[in-house]
């Protein structure tokens, strides 16, 4: 089953006898907008959302709070499990996750739910500015609710998250991937090759780790690339299905959008979910500076 899907083909879904769960995983990188105030994902959601749809907090239901193990590391099982059977996730149920167009945050929402068992999901392609059908506000949806022409939230869900072994790397798995396997950095090249780092405390990349920024996945509206294109980039990098992939961001966020790039391509691919972020929290750690992987 393709890992994405087109905005026309959600719009079928949706009117199908068996419609996904829609969700609204809206967040940004920047810990504040143009006008200096931080980005609201809940806000967003609550301006216009695509009917149905239930708005995930990225930073507390698809994360746990930052620390040592990075910016965003793994969820509280309990706490992401509980999120999703609200938002009316079950194992036998599709679901579709999208976000403001980067893809980023639905693609984190589509690794956790595949890790965790869940055997279908998909990312609308684009995200919401690919989507041209209707939307709907909160207050609209709590209306509809009241006046009883639909309900107010959807059913709870059933599922139960269940995580498969061999799909999440920690930094010595990290490590050793870069010496045995391809090691994918999908941050931009800047940021690899140390000369800017606007959030850790050190500049560089893990010693041996290739750079693949996530930007050049995407075309210019924020689309994947045919299949093919994207596995001939990562074929340039040295990644078939032969040899073992994982890839690392800044915390473990851009990083679940390169896994699904890969995925796309046919190429399965592990998620070091601690990333950069975890890696410099040790100073120990090796950091390999500018262009050259070691």
């Amino acid at each position: 089953m393709n890992a994405i899907i087109s905005a026309s083909e959600l719009a079928d879904a949706l009117r199908s006898e068996r419609p996904p769960v829609l969700l609204d995983v809206r967040w940004q990188l920047s810990t504040a907008a143009a006008s200096g105030q931080p980005f609201d994902g809940r806000a967003a959601y609550a301006s216009g959302h695509i009917p149905g749809a239930v708005f995930v907090d990225l930073d507390r239901e698809l994360a746990s709070a930052p620390g040592p193990r990075g910016r965003h590391p793994l969820p509280d099982l309990d706490v992401f499990g509980t999120a999703m059977r609200r938002a009316g996730v079950s194992a036998g149920t599709p679901v579709v996750a999208y976000d403001g167009g980067i893809g980023w945050a639905a693609a984190r929402a589509w690794w956790l739910l595949r890790w965790t068992g869940h055997p279908d999901v998909r990312v609308l392609d684009g995200g919401l500015p690919a989507w041209d059908g209707p939307l709907e506000t909160e207050a609209e949806a709590e209306a509809e609710a009241e006046a009883e022409t639909e309900a107010s939230a959807p059913a709870e869900g059933d599922f139960v998250p269940k995580p498969a072994e061999g799909a999440v790397l920690d930094a010595d798995g990290a490590a050793a991937l870069a010496r045995s396997g391809v090691l994918l950095d999908a941050r931009a090249g800047e940021r690899y090759r140390g000369e800017v780092e606007p959030i850790d405390p050190v500049g560089g990349h893990i010693p041996g780790a290739l750079s693949a920024p996530t930007a050049d996945n995407v075309d210019a509206d924020g689309r994947f690339r045919p299949a093919a294109e994207l596995r001939a980039r990562f074929g340039e990098l040295g990644v078939t299905r032969d040899v073992p992939v994982g890839v690392y961001c800044g915390s473990g966020v851009s990083a679940a959008h390169e896994v699904l790039a890969l995925e796309v391509a046919g190429i399965p691919a592990a998620l070091y979910v601690g990333s950069w972020s975890e890696w410099t929290s040790d100073p120990a750690r090796p950091v390999a500076v500018g262009p050259d992987p070691q």
